[in-house]
């Protein structure tokens, strides 16, 4: 798949080792982890968990849980039950 970054007035093709998003707290206190976006899908890296040790999903398997307010709902309870 393509993933290109269409905002910051940039039109680029996102490489193999992604962009990194830092999340953080409404408040910026706390960071909530780490997001990396590459041309294979998303890591997710809770906390300070490293890039390696993230988890990581295809933009294929993403489209899928995407797909409808019901996958995403359902997939939210699942992880949820975790």
């Amino acid at each position: 798949m393509e993933v290109r970054i269409k905002k910051l007035d940039i039109n680029m093709f996102v490489k193999q080792r992604g962009i990194e998003f830092e999340v953080r707290t409404p408040n910026g206190l706390s960071q909530v982890g780490d997001c990396y976006l590459t041309m294979t899908g998303l890591v997710w890296c809770k906390g300070k968990t490293t890039k390696p040790k993230g988890i990581r999903i295809s933009w294929d398997d993403l489209a899928v849980i995407l797909d409808s307010s019901a996958s995403r709902n359902a997939a939210l309870k699942a992880a949820r039950a975790v």
